[in-house]
């Protein structure tokens, strides 16, 4: 086989299983077809796909994460196997790490055996999780200050860490921009970002997320 193709390191987890143990391989074929083919006897159960790593270096890729983990501390769990010891967030971590290292490295995730999301590892190692619901006291607004609708200029009081006040009324920030956008600015799917449409002293709420998180 050409050195050019790309094949898969894989982090498989099983139910029958210990929840720390993973096993943790290589395959020049889609990894869906590999976690069926070691599908036999010798496991109770299915093996469900936690996360794999596309790049043309899967071969070298392989032995690295093996060998980081031995490293780690002697996780295997039979010496000439493919199986750890390690929680599958831990390999996966190393995952990431390696990823960063090799150019066209791609970590893509699995639930359910199903790919979630795919993040090229240059551009980040953050595990693409769903935010967090917004909360004022992530940009560090109290209850009782303010906070601008930008499509009206409309000033609304922040009512509870999640919710806001206007004319007597509670809304959570989504509905609210639901109901209150101007029919020109509307969008098809008619679902809003709260924190994109409001600001806090000139910003962007969203936006001061952001730079807290960082």
């Amino acid at each position: 086989m050409s050195n050019k193709e790309s094949g898969y390191v894989y982090i498989l987890t099983n139910p029958s299983f210990r929840e720390d143990w993973v096993k943790i391989g290589k395959s020049s074929r889609p990894v869906n077809i590999r976690s069926k083919e070691l599908d036999n006897t010798a496991v109770p159960l299915p093996f469900e796909i936690f996360a794999t790593m596309k790049t043309i270096k899967y071969n070298e890729v392989e032995k690295l994460v093996h060998k980081t983990i031995d490293r780690l501390t002697d996780l295997r769990i039979r010496q000439n196997r493919e199986f750890f010891n390690v929680a599958p967030q831990v390999a996966l971590d190393i995952f990431y790490d390696i990823a960063k290292t090799v150019d066209d490295a791609e970590v893509i995730l699995y639930e359910g055996n199903k790919p979630v999301v795919e993040t090229k590892c240059g551009e980040s190692n953050k595990r693409e999780v769903k935010r967090p619901r917004f909360k004022f006291s992530m940009c560090g607004i109290k209850i009782g200050e303010s906070v601008t609708f930008n499509p009206t200029g409309t000033i609304v009081k922040v009512a509870t860490d999640d919710s806001i006040e206007y004319e007597g009324r509670i809304y959570k920030l989504s509905p609210f921009v639901g109901t209150y956008m101007p029919e020109e600015q509307r969008n098809t799917s008619g679902a809003y970002q709260g924190a994109k449409f409001f600001s806090y002293k000139g910003k962007v709420l969203d936006d001061i997320r952001k730079e807290n998180e960082q």
